[in-house]
Order: C-alpha cells, then structure tokens, then sequence
C-alpha cells in the first residue's frame, strides 16, 4: 500500500490527459508542524440564513456604524443587529452590481450613474441632483473625499470635502490621461486610488492640490488593466483583479508593490478562456480561520473559482441544480456583526458564511476532489491491478439528522483519463461516534490501457470532511 497524491489544488488541464485534479467546495490547509500530513482538505462553509430583506438579488453589502446597508433589487435597506430590516428608498437598476463607500457621515450608493446619499444622523435619503455631478461608475473613499469615475468616461472626480451631494465642474476632476480609453474600475487602498483602465492601471494620491487635489504617483504605472469591473477587490493588504492587456486577456493578478502579479494557473487561464462572456465577472474577499479568499464568479459561464492568499491554491466553490455544479450563491459581501455575511443572487436572501453548517440554506452542498491514483514516478504505460483504497479522513462526526448520522462518500474512476468514468461505489464515513471506521474500497480492478487512473471521491451528506491522505494497493503487470 502507497500514498495516493489526493492533496493538492485544483488542476485541470486543457488536456485531462495531463491533468484531472478537479476540488469543488474543498481547500487545503496547510499542517505547520505536528501533523500526519503536510496539509489536509476541508470542506468549504455552508450557508445559514440570517435574513431576508426585500426580493433581491442582493446587490451590494456595506457595513457602517452599528447597521449593515444592503441593495436588493430596486431598494436601500438597513438591518440591525438583530436582523430586524427597514426599507430606507429607491435605487436604479434591478440586477447590477452597486459600489458603495461612507466618510463617517454620509453613505453613498453608485449605481453605474445614478447616485444616492443616505445620512443615518438625519435618516434623509435622496438622489445627488447636484448639476455638476458626472454620475458615478465606482466609488471610494479618501481623505473626506468620496473619489469616485464618471462612467464611459476617462474622468476621475472627487466630492466637496464632507459632502457627497456637492460638485464643482471647474476643479472637482481631472482627465486620466496615461493612456487612451475609459475608466474601468477604481479601489481606494491605502490612501491611495488604483485606477483601471483596458489595458493598464495607474495610481493616484492626495497631493493637497490648490485646483484637484489627487495627482499621480510618478512610476505607479501598469501594462495591465481590467477585465470586469466588479472583479476589483481590496483584500490582504492589496488588490485583487480580473486583468487583459494589449496581448490578451483573463488572467487573475494581484498587487505587490506597484507591479501585477500573476496569481491564476494555466489551468484557470484555460477554463476561463472557455466563457463566452467575461466583463460580467464580479468577485468579493474574505478572511475565515486565517485564510484569505478571493471569490471570482462569472455570472453568466454559472461558475465560481476561489484563490486561497494562505496557499495560493485554487478551488471551485459550487451550488448544486439538479445533480450538476453552478455558481455559488453568494453575490457580495461585508463583514458584520461578527459574521462573514454573503448576499443572494437571485433573492434577498442574507446568509452567515459558517464552516460547521454542511449545506447551502437547507440544500444539498456537494464537495468533490479528483486525482491520479498513482504518482507520477510509478507511471510506466503498462496496465496495473488496483486492490485497494482506503482515505484517511475524520469519520464518526455525523450528526443527528437524517442521512448525517451515517453518512456516505462515493468513489468512481476513469481509466482514460477522465474522459468516461465507472459505475458509483459508495462507503459509510462512520455512524456518529464509530471513530474507528475505515472508508475504503475493495477490488478496484484493472486499468484498460495505460498504468493510469483518475480516482473521484464526492458526497453530499451534512457532515463535516476532513481529508487528511489516501492510501492506494496496485500491483503492476508486464502488458
């Protein structure tokens, strides 16, 4: 018996030949120092309700004060901390993302032009009418100034001092003139305001101007700009975002310094490059039990890839639809009440992101991995027998609820590669309390061809998975 390699990201090839090592709703952690193994697989969090406010989808997320604002579908709402909502007004769109941003007074909510302003203090909710207002694609914060682009434009603007409802045409903007085209995208990160355009990216700062106060930082500047304009997230102390340049496009970078850094794989790149639409894209971040996520959905290709920043790994986070895979639930997020909390995109529903609930709201959450059964050293193009395989994972943690209390994980395989599979083979994970179950398969058979084979292991049961390792017995042949 050896060690199968099923730890890993997710890796799968434009040729699955090459390549099949596909992780939905798993990450790895990795196991500094005392562990059985250098890392383990977790399942990724389910979903728990908390609330429901107006029909959605939920649009934009944003924490201030001691309330949470959210846009679902036409309306501004506040919820407390005891979830209770009030409906505050009317903003424009039904479906888009919004940007929203506060100076400690005002909430401001863009709508890809039309623009609004909440006071809390006041409880006055109103429209920018201001007739030097250019509208407002996105919106930050910076030195009491809301910062924010006019749409299809090349302009960056930024309010009055302290007020987001006043303008002044005469020094309130300025051009972004390092190369030709609109603005994409802007995030205000520390005291700085990264602006995307096409194909390149330059950065801004409060240089206290007599006329506009922002000015460029000389050298700040990148060949490289926005794919999507909801892609841009501030996460780990940097920026994360959907990128193209003059070469190409759909590559996923981040900030290091005043330089991108690639951080997608070859295989990102390629699954990416097969959705018809891509500026659609919209992504958020977050921080759970020390790892940082960066979650990238394409709306319309139904898919969503999540970057791990604690071990620059990739995974697949998935809702499930009749027995197939589509893109998680979440739309957007903020961090409220001391919760990870994701909005909805098709309702208005408001969920706690929590790594002890094993379902979506109620519904089924499916994990999967797949990997090659045998290392690549012991390769040899010569047809193997494979006796046995047993996964080293938490067993007897099921809980009192239906299919939990004996939950069961289902193994198939593919011996070309991935491109057919066998029949489903399913194993009890433990009764709740039986620790000392063994998850493993019997008479596993031959492969066809090649000394190759593609193992799968899935479930969809309320319980929690840990996956520590696999053991595999195969035995070779001359033919």
């Amino acid at each position: 018996m050896a060690k199968s390699p099923i730890l890993g990201s997710a890796y799968v090839a434009r040729s699955v030949n090459a390549a099949d090592n596909r992780m939905v709703n798993l990450f790895p952690e990795i196991i500094l120092e005392g562990g059985k193994e250098p890392a383990f697989l977790s399942r990724a969090p389910g979903l728990r309700l908390l609330a429901t406010v107006g029909d959605g989808p939920v649009r934009g997320l944003w924490p201030f004060g001691a309330n949470l604002y959210v846009v679902s579908g036409t309306k501004l709402y506040k919820v407390d901390t005891v979830y209770a909502v009030t409906e505050l007004g009317t903003v424009s769109g039904t479906i888009a993302p919004v940007s929203m941003a506060n100076n400690g007074t005002q909430l401001f909510v863009a709508c890809d032009g039309n623009s609004y302003i909440y006071n809390p203090g006041t409880g006055v909710f109103i429209q920018i009418t201001d007739a030097d207002f250019p509208g407002a694609g996105k919106v930050g914060y910076l030195d009491d100034y809301f910062v924010l682009n006019k749409p299809n434009d090349n302009e960056l603007w930024v309010s009055a001092l302290g007020d987001g409802l006043l303008y002044d045409a005469t020094v309130g903007f300025a051009e972004i003139e390092g190369s030709p085209g609109d603005i994409v995208s802007l995030v205000v990160t520390n005291r700085e305001v990264w602006i995307f355009k096409g194909t390149t990216t330059e950065v801004w700062y409060n240089a206290a101007g007599s006329a506009f106060p922002l000015a460029v930082i000389q050298g700040a500047f990148i060949d490289i700009g926005c794919l999507a304009a909801s892609s841009v997230v501030r996460l780990d102390n940097s920026v994360f975002w959907l990128g193209r340049d003059s070469n190409g496009q759909g590559v996923v970078y981040r900030v290091v310094g005043y330089q991108a850094q690639r951080i997608s794989t070859h295989s990102i790149e390629w699954q990416i490059q097969q959705y018809s639409t891509l500026s659609d894209a919209i992504a958020y971040g977050y921080q759970q039990d020390g790892h940082v996520f960066y979650v990238l959905t394409f709306p319309t290709a139904d898919a969503t890839w999540v970057y791990d920043v604690s071990t620059q790994a990739w995974h697949e986070r998935a809702g499930l639809n009749n027995g197939e895979f589509v893109r998680h639930r979440g739309n957007c997020y903020a961090f409220f009440n001391g919760e990870n909390i994701l909005g909805d995109f098709e309702n208005g529903k408001l969920y706690g992101f929590d790594l002890e609930v094993y379902g979506d709201n109620g519904a089924a959450q499916k994990w999967l991995r797949s990997w090659r059964g045998l290392t690549p050293d012991q390769y040899n193009l010569k047809r193997s027998a494979h006796h046995d395989l047993q996964i080293d994972c938490e067993v007897g943690v099921g809980i009192a609820d239906g299919q939990g209390e004996d939950p069961q994980m289902m193994l198939r395989w593919s011996d070309d590669g991935g491109h057919t599979w066998s029949n489903e083979h399913w194993a009890t994970m433990g009764a709740i309390g039986v620790y000392g179950t063994r998850v493993n398969w019997h008479r596993l058979g031959m492969t066809l061809k090649a000394r190759d084979r593609v193992y799968e292991i899935s479930g969809t049961d309320p319980v929690k998975i840990a996956i520590v390792g696999a053991e595999l017995t195969a035995s070779g042949t001359s033919a």
